[in-house]
């Protein structure tokens, strides 16, 4: 019959006490009892040699586990309370907002339609579907900085186009 390990005998003897010291710190004692296992699993898989003072090395482990456990509450109760910006329900956009919305599309739309096909091509490419320059000048059979050039006069045409009407509200 194999000897139990040193470990277990100091584990078996300390676990109530464990128990009791990890408890405030972690919450509850069921938690407290998951840590203290965890505890004298990392204690066993130690392979360092034996501690000067075991009994304060586990502890210490204890120690650390629990303020783990603490750490990791605190920070699922705060995501809790702090939804991320994706789980928020949209703003209500009023009538007057939903109209300048359709319009400013219905800008969009008829710049996008007005530029050289190349042109509309690229940024379209670049800005729907998000090819990179290369992409794009593989596509057009052009060179890279001429498919830059060609979805930046497109973009700038847009947006001048949109800053025109910003200011011309007739």
């Amino acid at each position: 019959m194999k000897r139990p390990s040193p470990k277990l005998d100091l584990f078996l003897e300390n676990q109530a006490r464990l128990v009791s010291f990890a408890a405030p710190i972690v919450g509850d004692r069921g938690r407290a009892e998951d840590v203290v296992q965890e505890a004298f699993i990392r204690l066993e898989r130690d392979e360092t040699g034996e501690p000067e003072r075991p009994l304060a090395y586990l502890f210490r482990i204890v120690r650390n586990l629990a303020l783990d456990v603490a750490r990791r509450r605190v920070r699922e109760q705060e995501g809790e309370t702090d939804p991320e910006w994706w789980m928020l329900p949209a703003a209500v956009r009023t009538p007057e907002e939903e109209l300048l919305q359709d319009e400013r599309l219905a800008l969009l739309q008829r710049v996008l339609r007005g530029l050289d096909p190349a042109m509309r091509q690229a940024v379209e490419m670049n800005r729907f579907n998000g090819a990179t320059l290369a992409e794009i000048a593989e596509r057009l059979g052009v060179s890279v900085p001429t498919a830059h050039r060609l979805v930046r006069a497109g973009l700038a045409r847009i947006a001048q186009a949109l800053d025109d009407a910003d200011r011309d509200p007739s």
